[in-house]
């Protein structure tokens, strides 16, 4: 697996305008989209933390370099107050929860 995971810093008031985002991206059911982490700090609720997993670096390239992830991009950066910190990287481990 593959992904990224971001620091993000909303302009404030933004936080259900995001998170509506956040569900419309959701919903297109992106090829290749293994699942999605997204963290409010305790300290800042603005300040939020995302992790995105794609199933191959193959599949996390083809969705950031595809026309859509661009016009998403600007919905998103119009929410914040800067840009965002990305850090991309090969997942190396996981725990799925048991019960």
């Amino acid at each position: 697996m593959y992904g990224t995971v971001a620091r993000l810093i909303l302009k404030p008031g933004m936080y259900e305008r995001f998170m509506q985002l956040g569900r419309e991206v959701e919903a297109q059911g992106i090829p290749g989209w293994v699942g999605q982490y997204l963290y409010r700090a305790d300290s800042n609720p603005d300040e939020l933390f995302m992790a995105v997993a794609f199933a191959s670096k193959e599949a996390y390239r083809k969705n950031a370099e595809g026309p859509s992830a661009a016009a998403t991009y600007g919905r998103m950066r119009a929410l914040l107050a800067a840009d965002p910190e990305w850090h991309d990287g090969e997942i190396v481990y996981t725990k799925p929860q048991t019960r």
